[in-house]
C-alpha cells in the first residue's frame, strides 16, 4: 500500500495541478486571439530557410507571400537553388542562396542568417518561419504584438501536426507533440521556437544571436540561452501556431523525439526534469493502481479512472485550443481530436520512454527528419 500511494498521489496531485492551469492557458489564448487595435506595426523581414521538398511547401510559401501585414519582405534562403523546389516561389520573395560550401553543424541556422544579412536595412523586426508549416494570415501580427511589452525579447508560437491522410505512427507524433505546445501560455515561456518567432532585429544582434547559431546545433536551444542571460522574458502568441499535415513512419518520429528531447536537456534543463520526474509518477500511478486493481482493490480502481479522466479531459482542453488557434482546422479536429483524449495514457508512456531514451547522448551526425526545426 505505501509504494502505491507514493506514485498514486503525487500522480493525482500533479493532474489536478495540471487541469487548473489549463483554466489560466484558455483564458489567456482566447485573449490573445482577439483582433487588437492596428497600433503600430514596424517594418519587418520574414526568413525562411529551405532545405528541400517540404509537405505543403508552395502553399505555405504562398500564405507567408500574402500575410495581413503593411511592411515587411520575404527572404527564401537555402544552399543552393536546387534546394527549392520547381514551382513553389510566389511572386512577392527574396531568394537567397548561400552557396555549396563545406557543411557545417547547423544548416539550418547557416541558412537563415544569410537571409538574416540580406534583410533591408529599414526592418525594424527579424520573424522566422519553418518551410513545412501553414500559418494564417495574421501569423506575422500576433509574433509582433508581444515584442512591444515590458522586457520580451521574443515572441514565439509552436507547432501542432495534423496528419492528412493520417496513419498511426502520424497521429502517435500529434499526440506525443501537444503536451509541449500545453506547455506555452502567459507570463514568461520556457523555451522559444525556431520554426515560429520574432525579435527586434537590434536585440538580435545585441544578443549575439548569429554567434550562438553558428556554434550549437539547436537555435532553438541556443536562443532560448541568449535570452535568459539577460534576464529577459520569452512571450507565446498563440495566434502564430503553426498547422504540419505531412506524415511520419514510427522509425522517424521516435529518433526525432529523441533528438529533441536530448536537445531540451542540455537546453531546458528545468523543463525536462520536470518532465521526466511529472511521468515518473503518473506511470507508475498508473501501474501502482493497476497492480492494485487487479489484486482486487476498488479504490486503486476509482483512483485510476480519475487520473486517467484528470489527463483526459487536459487533452481535450489543449486540443480544442489547438482548434482556435488555428483557422481552417476544424475540419480536421472533428474528425481526430478523440487522438488527443481517448490516447492520453498510450501518449504518457509514450513520453517516459522517450525522455528516458533521450539520457543517451545524441550524435550530431544522426540525420535530421523533414517538419523539424531544433
Amino acid at each position: 500500500m505505501f509504494w502505491f500511494w507514493f506514485f498514486a498521489g503525487p500522480a493525482l496531485a500533479l493532474a489536478v495541478f495540471a487541469l487548473r492551469g489549463e483554466r489560466k492557458r484558455a483564458r489567456f489564448v482566447a485573449d490573445r486571439l482577439v483582433p487588437g487595435p492596428d497600433g503600430i506595426l514596424p517594418p519587418a523581414s520574414v526568413v525562411v530557410p529551405v532545405e528541400g521538398a517540404e509537405d505543403g511547401l508552395r502553399e505555405n510559401l504562398r500564405v507567408l507571400a500574402s500575410l495581413d501585414y503593411p511592411n515587411y519582405e520575404l527572404i527564401v534562403a537555402a544552399r543552393t537553388a536546387t534546394d527549392i523546389p520547381p514551382g513553389v516561389l510566389p511572386r512577392r520573395v527574396i531568394v537567397v542562396l548561400v552557396g555549396a560550401q563545406q557543411k557545417k553543424a547547423n544548416d539550418r541556422a547557416t541558412n537563415v542568417l544569410a537571409g538574416v544579412h540580406a534583410a533591408r536595412k529599414r526592418s525594424e523586426i527579424l520573424a522566422f518561419a519553418d518551410p513545412g508549416g501553414r500559418v494564417s494570415s495574421s501569423w506575422l501580427r500576433a509574433l509582433t504584438a508581444p515584442l512591444a511589452e515590458v522586457n520580451v525579447a521574443v515572441s514565439t508560437g509552436y507547432r501542432w501536426f495534423l496528419p492528412e491522410p493520417p496513419d498511426f505512427a502520424s497521429l502517435l507524433r500529434s499526440l506525443w507533440n501537444a503536451p509541449t505546445a500545453g506547455v506555452l501560455g502567459p507570463g514568461d515561456n520556457p523555451f522559444a521556437w525556431a520554426g515560429s518567432m520574432a525579435m527586434q532585429k537590434e536585440l538580435f544582434f545585441e544578443l549575439r544571436i548569429p554567434e550562438a547559431w553558428q556554434n550549437s546545433p539547436s537555435d532553438s536551444g541556443s536562443l532560448t540561452r541568449a535570452v535568459r542571460q539577460v534576464g529577459l522574458r520569452i512571450a507565446f502568441a498563440p495566434g502564430a501556431m503553426a498547422a504540419y499535415s505531412g506524415r511520419t513512419n514510427m522509425r522517424a518520429f521516435l529518433a526525432s523525439a529523441r533528438r529533441e528531447m536530448s536537445f531540451a536537456r542540455r537546453d531546458v534543463p528545468r523543463l525536462w526534469w520536470a518532465a521526466l520526474i511529472s511521468h515518473v509518477f503518473y506511470c507508475g500511478g498508473m501501474a501502482a493502481a493497476i497492480a492494485a486493481s487487479l489484486r482486487g482493490s476498488r479504490g486503486a480502481e476509482w483512483v485510476l479512472v480519475v487520473q486517467i479522466g484528470l489527463g483526459m479531459l487536459k487533452g481535450v482542453n489543449r486540443a480544442t485550443l489547438a482548434k482556435a488557434e488555428l483557422p481552417g482546422t476544424d475540419a480536421w479536429f472533428q474528425r481526430h481530436a478523440w487522438v488527443h483524449s481517448l490516447w492520453i495514457p498510450l501518449g504518457t508512456w509514450l513520453w517516459l520512454v522517450i525522455l528516458i531514451a533521450s539520457m543517451v547522448p545524441f550524435r550530431h551526425s544522426e540525420k535530421k527528419t523533414n517538419s523539424e526545426s531544433t
